[in-house]
């Protein structure tokens, strides 16, 4: 039996071209939404690779590469370009780019290091920081919401839960907007995570050093656990404690704070659903910050490699082929959610794949970023009732993170 041909998408969608990243949030929805209706994922060229990929824009199949890993594998690479193999040997392979064994292995001694303990410091700390910088927003006034407010929260919170020295959190954080600046869409071409290398090279050595500290001196903090941890005589040695610090700074930094942005445009744009969680933070609160997640999808796409030749929703997909996960038109999948263009705090169930869709790789650090949500969103609305984002958000055009540069904001 021949092999179904690829479906061929409208002539005026093309999700390789970086142009498509540039056009209005309504337009990219509409194409999505014609892209969902098709018999079978259709077919598009990646401009930067020159390279097929099959696109997973539905909510079934997205949750189903990413439960089936055996057959949709990380190892190769999960943005785009794949990092280069001398990239991997100098930095180390981050978690998202590893299959099991290596990926469980390595999961397992971090999931220990999260002990009752820490994560109940890790919820005071999340509380004390927020109550400072909404201090910090009545003293100073600041006009800008994400540097002063979304950008700051995740970042000292995970710089507290890692046990970073006061002194070394702004290099740091200038290290981490380095390494992050060439994501989004430039010209003709789309820019892509880890063109900061060297400042990615600095940062490492600074976390290089300070889990050498931590093994001499171990203190109460992530990195002395991750350092010093005994699971089945493992540990994180520096070049993995730099990567996974990495991951947990870009991708635990950069997701939250977008959440946090686009989530104070949207319960300001929709002031009827304001209203709702104002009135009853305990009834409305999560499933207000699933709302959020679902409807923003701060990361827009990942990607897998074939191991094997396999049969996807009516599509043949063969042994080496590469398929790009969709997160944030699986968000807006018509068979899933009732009226998914429309912003509902109330809305549940919310299967939504904000944090991945399942599997090994579900986000690591989901609680902490619906624990920083809920507690800044208590702080900022019960003690600033009248705060509220100031015109729309300016965002990067970006196929792989719905980044906002920046969001004006007042009360």
């Amino acid at each position: 039996m021949n092999a179904p041909a690829d479906v061929t998408a409208p002539s005026d969608i093309d999700l390789g071209d970086p142009e498509f990243w540039k056009l209005p949030a309504s337009d990219r929805a509409e194409a999505f939404a014609a892209l969902r209706r098709l018999e079978r994922p259709a077919v598009f060229t990646d401009r930067t690779t020159g390279r097929p990929f099959h696109a997973l824009v539905r909510h079934a199949d997205v949750v189903a590469a990413s439960r089936t890993p055996e057959v949709f594998i990380s190892g190769p690479g999960v943005t785009t370009p794949e990092p280069a193999g001398w990239v991997r040997l100098l930095f180390g392979d981050s978690m998202v780019n590893l299959d099991d064994p290596r990926h469980a292995d390595l999961r397992r001694v971090v999931s220990r290091a999260f002990t009752p303990r820490l994560i109940s410091r890790v919820e005071d700390s999340i509380q004390e920081i927020a109550t400072r910088l909404v201090d910090e927003v009545v003293a100073q006034r600041p006009e800008e919401f994400v540097s002063a407010v979304a950008a700051e929260l995740p970042y000292q919170v995970i710089c507290t839960m890692m046990g970073i020295p006061e002194p070394q959190r702004r290099q740091i954080l200038a290290l981490i907007n380095h390494a992050s600046e060439h994501t989004g869409v430039a010209r003709s071409r789309i820019r892509v995570p880890g063109r900061g290398l060297r400042a990615l090279a600095r940062m490492q050595v600074v976390i290089a050093a300070l889990g050498r500290e931590r093994r001499r001196r171990p203190a109460d903090d992530l990195i002395s656990a991750l350092v010093t941890a005994d699971v089945d005589g493992r540990h994180l040695n520096s070049r993995e404690l730099g990567a996974f610090f990495s991951l947990l700074l870009v991708a635990g930094v950069e997701t939250t704070r977008n959440a946090l942005a686009h989530g104070l445009h949207l319960l300001t744009a929709h002031p009827e659903q304001r209203a709702l969680l104002t009135g009853d933070f305990e009834a409305h609160l999560p499933t207000a910050v699933e709302e959020v997640v679902r409807y923003s999808t701060p990361i827009i796409q990942f990607r897998r490699t074939l191991a094997v030749d396999h049969e996807l929703n009516g599509a043949h997909l063969a042994k080496g082929d590469k398929v790009v996960l969709f997160f944030g038109s699986a968000n807006r999948d018509e068979a899933v959610f009732t009226d998914p263009e429309t912003f509902d705090i109330t809305r549940s169930p919310n299967p939504h794949l904000g944090f991945g869709g399942g599997g090994p790789h579900f986000c690591l650090g989901a609680y902490l970023a619906r624990q920083e949500m809920k507690t800044l969103y208590r702080e900022l609305f019960t003690r600033l009732p009248e705060i509220r984002s100031v015109g729309e958000p300016e965002l990067i055009p970006s196929n792989f993170d719905h980044r906002v540069k920046s969001l004006r904001f007042t009360y």
